[in-house]
């Protein structure tokens, strides 16, 4: 094999006149030739490559996102039927829930119940006063019943037993007993009942909602 004179070549370089590339001898042509081969695949690769393999990763990404919301969908609808029987149980209960509130035709009956229960444990009624008004909310009204009722301690006991017993729903609420002597206390107290809305009044009352979320 004949040694490179590496001299020579460097004389070579030294002497092309870079100006004018038909002068040029072979080594400085080969130079520049491979100077352009190695250019071009660089200069592609910042100019398109890079910009794709950018997008490359995106794509990467974004699979991995879709293949999380798909297991994440896959998962919901596995558990579809369990849901939708979860749901059921859950109306259920709410119907006997609701069940057990009376409707606007059975109020004045309820609140004959809670006076029946005072007067059937030996309590006298110094004031029984419902609220001239219901309290609305989103499908069912409650009305305050201001009550004061004086007795012994055991028959106090046993009314709010009864009003807890009874098949509508009642609460006692507020409860302060005073000692007014001689084995006699006083009980001032709220009385709430509730009832549920007919479809009238839910409709009506989800009318108003709508009309003053548009003031």
């Amino acid at each position: 094999m004949a040694a490179v004179n590496f001299n020579a070549l460097i004389d070579v370089f030294k002497r092309t006149n870079w100006k004018d590339p038909g002068t040029w001898h072979a080594a400085p042509k080969l130079v520049v030739l491979l100077g352009i081969l190695i250019a071009i695949p660089i200069a592609g690769y910042f100019v398109d490559t890079s910009s794709q393999i950018d997008d490359l990763e995106r794509l990467r990404t974004e699979e991995t996102r879709l293949k999380e919301q798909y297991l994440d969908k896959k998962k919901q609808a596995v558990n579809l039927d369990l849901h939708r029987q979860q749901l059921r149980e859950i109306d259920t209960q709410f119907g006997a829930l609701l069940r057990q509130l009376p409707n606007r035709s059975q109020m004045d009956a309820l609140l004959v119940d809670i006076n029946q229960a005072g007067l059937g444990r030996g309590l006298q009624f110094e004031l029984f006063r419902p609220a001239p008004s219901e309290i609305t909310r989103e499908f069912y009204a409650e009305r305050p019943i201001t009550v004061r009722v004086t007795g012994s301690y055991h028959d106090m006991g046993a009314f709010a037993s009864d009003v807890g017993q009874l098949p509508r729903i009642v609460t006692l609420n507020d409860v302060t007993i005073i000692n007014e002597g001689k084995g006699t206390l006083a009980m001032d107290a709220t009385a709430r009942t509730f009832r549920y809305l007919d479809d009238e009044e839910v409709a009506a009352q989800r009318k108003g909602a709508k009309g003053a979320a548009k003031k």
